[in-house]
């Protein structure tokens, strides 16, 4: 019912002529500023999103913490998605820091949620780690034609002033008659990743992630599964003084992903380099019946009087089923 209720509000706030027209849903505060435009560029290898310029710092607003106006827009023919990449940097064409950016979603309103019942497909995104996403060939995920996908773009509110802020979503997408098996998207997190449990977040938790005390913290979240599938490729997603972020099936004592990011010396964070980025045709196995944990670890400097909020999450691409051979030893390799 969230999903429907989502996307009626969503299509009442598109124009009738054109569907990637950025819309507002019930949510924009009606005194925030028009932030930005979005446009969309669609060729045999790439569907890229360009959003801004925008003045920072600027704030958050809704459930999915937009900066901008979400943008609703449709693709001309079916479409797999292979891989995706995003970038931030001003309007003349100078690279910015990552965080800068808070998070880019993109959503499908037209299909439902595997792990986020009521909600529409969170099937790709990307936040401080702006990592560049490539599944192992011959794998993608379909998005059809027709389809009102949307766009959320968030911007970090505490970042310095800076005129004319840019940010850029691209998707790689196979060209044209190549076989590709289909997967379907999972989330799951340490803090919760599902905006209809929002509600359900402890007073530690904000939408900025997980409070983090001073020294090393180890967090983590029980999670069942809902569907049986064979996890092809595992997107990670961090903040600033991650550690590591783990995926572990508790009833068959295995650890399935084991993700260590780049950090400078006081914890700032650099990146996932690519070799600690699951990626692997074979894949493993996770299924509805067994138990599972997702884990973090952070260290936050004695001496920083900061409060620090962190998270610890992955976007799972999967094909349904299990694995034809499933050998479950994926630690981030």
């Amino acid at each position: 019912m969230n999903r429907v209720l989502l996307l009626m509000v969503m299509l009442l706030m598109v124009t009738s002529t054109v569907y990637a027209d950025g819309g507002h849903d019930h949510h924009v505060i009606p005194t925030m500023p028009s932030l930005g435009d979005t446009k969309i560029a669609i060729d045999d290898h790439t569907v890229t999103l360009t959003f801004g310029p925008v003045d920072l710092p600027t704030g958050h607003d809704g459930d999915l913490a937009s900066s901008m106006p979400k943008k609703v827009f449709q693709l001309p023919d079916d479409t797999y998605m292979i891989g995706y990449k995003s970038e931030v940097f001003t309007k003349d064409g100078q690279p910015l820091p990552k965080n800068y950016l808070h998070h880019i979603l993109m959503l499908n309103n037209d299909k439902p949620s595997v792990s986020c019942d009521g909600e529409p497909l969170f099937f790709a995104g990307a936040g401080l780690e702006m990592t560049e996403a490539r599944f192992p060939d011959g794998y993608g995920v379909k998005l059809g034609k027709g389809q009102n996908l949307m766009s959320v773009v968030a911007f970090y509110h505490k970042a310095p002033p800076t005129k004319d802020v840019m940010a850029r979503f691209t998707m790689y997408v196979a060209p044209k008659g190549t076989k590709v098996q289909e997967m379907d998207v999972y989330q799951v997190g340490v803090n919760i990743v599902c905006y209809s449990k929002f509600g359900q977040r402890g007073a530690d938790q904000t939408d900025e992630g997980i409070e983090i005390k001073p020294g090393v913290s180890v967090l983590s979240a029980p999670l069942k599964f809902n569907m049986d599938g064979c996890v092809k490729f595992a997107y990670p997603h961090g903040h600033d003084e991650l550690l590591m972020v783990a995926l572990e099936n508790k009833t068959s004592r295995e650890t399935l992903l084991r993700t260590v990011p780049e950090v400078d010396a006081d914890g700032t964070f650099r990146d996932f380099r690519p070799h600690q980025v699951y990626r692997n045709d074979k894949g493993f196995t996770v299924t509805k019946r067994d138990d599972y944990e997702m884990v973090m670890v952070h260290h936050h400097p004695l001496q920083n009087p900061n409060i620090q909020h962190g998270m610890g999450n992955y976007l799972l691409y999967m094909t349904p089923g299990v694995c034809p051979q499933s050998a479950n030893t994926a630690s981030a390799r």
